[in-house]
């Protein structure tokens, strides 16, 4: 079992993302791609698209459901992020969305994902 630290809670909840989108036919490319500017926590192929994934685990509701953190700012360094892959690793013209996985761990319960497909437009 894994010690419930911000940091193991996010990372386990990020192994428990990319298991499950695997399962749901997305093909990881990277995890954990870091710039200066911020990090992206998945990019995967899925059905024609690269799909840059921001994944929020939460152990409890007390700072909100996960995808409440999305703030515009999260986004805008998403989007800066995805800039910087798309510069770095030729991908062609091959369209781009943003996809956000909610992973919830609460206890007592098993986990729950769910996510919200082109959460945004950059």
């Amino acid at each position: 079992m894994w010690k419930k630290t911000t940091t193991s809670i996010g990372r386990h909840g990020e192994d428990l993302a990319a298991r499950w989108l695997e399962q749901q036919g997305y093909e990881i490319v990277a995890r954990n791609y870091r710039r200066r500017f911020g990090e992206v926590d998945i990019i995967a192929r899925h059905e024609g698209y690269l799909v840059f994934i921001e994944v929020k685990t939460r152990s409890s509701n007390r700072f909100g459901l996960p995808a409440d953190a999305l703030t515009a700012r999260k986004q805008k360094q998403l989007t800066m992020i995805a800039q910087d892959y798309l510069a770095r690793h030729a991908s062609g013209d091959m369209p781009c969305r943003f996809d956000v996985l909610s992973v919830d761990l609460r206890s007592g319960r098993a986990p729950e994902i769910s996510i919200l497909v082109n959460a945004f437009d950059s």
